[in-house]
């Protein structure tokens, strides 16, 4: 029988989205021209209630009260004594996402010399170590910190780029610190209710961020040894079929991704950079469609464990759409500039 924790969880969480910022939200903070008026639009909304009650003057304050909100969402969450083990567990393995984006930013603040800035998200983030991560100089201190908080699994990876160096290793030391966080969330997948469709979306995103990984680096000429930059486990690209997607021209990818869900997003990828001849326009087309093909699989999933996962999915889409939204409106860009890098 089925704990009365989940009917708990998911009345609490489906009540929380209902307060979201939503599409309506964005078309009418469009029509305005200054922070307060677009905030006084959402201000109904949870997010809204709580920017409300923040002192907000410039953009950098605003980035850092949307950060907070999502990892106060996130401690409020996984405090509650009736939360079942399952969603506990997804909900701290998912997590680990801002910490390896922070590790990336520290890595790069070693590479420059310039002290990394950090999303206040994630294990790292909430045992108060944060700011140390910030401050490292090496690979070792890096190391150190991982250990302190828990993240053993991710210390493998950093102590073979320790051997590696150079500016090639950086990027392949990301994308094992990528291949390392989807394994973790894989191995969750195995050990909680609905835990196959939560490893066929992981599959689906790996297949998509390689899809990513390939056609940027057919655009940007960077095709070589692309096996080392791409991530094991995907869903339906396999080794093979990757490897044979960077040995192809830019115009033939979606041609050989016809027997996969793959080859239309492929065919709009193409037909957006050929419009504007910006490399961005492939993330900006695979990352709407990476949720779009997550909301046919969680959005209705209630009593499971998954229904953290689409919550959260939820706040972190509200807060890069509220980011550039607010962004665009504070240097007095015309929001529907950017409408094409918002994602419903």
């Amino acid at each position: 029988m089925l704990s009365p924790k989940y009917a708990f969880i998911t009345a609490f969480l489906k009540g929380e989205e209902a307060k979201s910022v939503t599409p309506e939200h964005i078309d009418k903070m469009t029509a305005v021209s200054n922070l307060q008026d677009a905030l006084a639009v959402i201000r109904e909304t949870d997010v809204g209630s709580y920017l409300e009650e923040s002192l907000v003057k410039v953009f950098d304050d605003l980035d850092k009260h949307l950060w907070h909100y999502l990892s106060q969402r996130i401690r409020y969450i996984t405090s509650f004594k009736l939360i079942p083990k399952d969603v506990l567990k997804l909900c701290r393995a998912y997590v680990v996402k801002y910490d390896i984006l922070n590790i990336k930013a520290a890595l790069q603040g070693i590479a420059t010399g310039k002290k990394a800035s950090m999303v206040p998200v994630g294990i790292i983030h909430d045992n108060g170590l944060v700011d140390e991560l910030s401050a490292t100089e090496n690979l070792d201190e890096i190391i150190q910190l991982l250990v302190k908080s828990r993240l053993r699994d991710y210390v493998p990876a950093l102590e073979q780029y320790k051997t590696d160096g150079g500016v090639k290793s950086t990027f392949v030391l990301q994308a094992k610190l990528d291949s390392q966080y989807y394994e973790s969330m894989l191995s969750v997948s195995r050990t909680i209710s609905d835990g196959h469709v939560l490893a066929r979306i992981i599959g689906i995103a790996i297949d998509l961020t390689n899809l990513e990984i390939v056609m940027r680096s057919l655009i940007d000429g960077t095709k070589a040894d692309i096996s080392e930059y791409t991530i094991a486990g995907g869903y339906m690209l396999t080794g093979q079929g990757i490897k044979n997607l960077s040995s192809s021209e830019l115009a033939e990818v979606p041609t050989k991704l016809w027997d996969t869900p793959y080859q239309d997003i492929a065919k709009e990828v193409l037909s957006s950079y050929e419009m504007t001849k910006n490399i961005s326009a492939v993330s900006e087309v695979i990352d709407k469609h990476k949720f779009r093909l997550t909301k046919e699989l969680l959005a209705t999933r209630i009593l499971s464990s998954l229904v953290v996962a689409w919550y959260l999915i939820i706040k972190e889409i509200e807060i890069r759409n509220l980011r550039l939204v607010l962004k665009s409106i504070i240097d007095g860009i015309s929001v529907q500039e950017i409408k094409n890098y918002l994602v419903f």
